[in-house]
């Protein structure tokens, strides 16, 4: 067992004119197939419109914030809360509330998304 922290902030995010954003590489499977990244957004920050370049999940973990589509229209979201994105779509997120934001983002050509339970609270067996 290796217990680690995944929240180090350790690459400050630029391109697409992203600020107050940094990431860091938790996790890849074999051949790049499927990645997960910590992201952490500051109080103000912004991840820059971009398309995706695989199925990609972001995953709330702590704080709020926005996500937007192609679109552009800011969307509130919050610790719990889930985004997917399909492969070429246009996408930004950021935060202005005072916590910031920190997601999981998982990527990769092989990521499929369950829908939700109809009932929660549902045990997986």
């Amino acid at each position: 067992m290796d217990i680690f922290t995944f929240d180090r902030a350790e690459r400050a995010v630029e391109r697409f004119g992203s600020v107050g954003t940094h990431a860091t590489r938790i996790a890849a499977g074999d051949g790049g197939a499927v990645s997960a990244t910590c992201l952490s957004v500051a109080p103000g920050g912004t991840v820059g419109a971009h398309p995706a370049t695989a199925p990609q999940v972001f995953l709330v973990v702590a704080g709020d914030g926005w996500v937007a589509g192609g679109d552009g229209r800011r969307v509130p979201v919050a610790a719990g809360t889930g985004v997917r994105w399909e492969a070429g779509e246009t996408h930004s997120s950021g935060s202005e509330g005072a916590a910031g934001l920190t997601a999981i983002v998982l990527e990769g050509h092989g990521l499929r998304v369950f829908p939700p339970d109809a009932t929660p609270g549902t045990r997986l067996a």
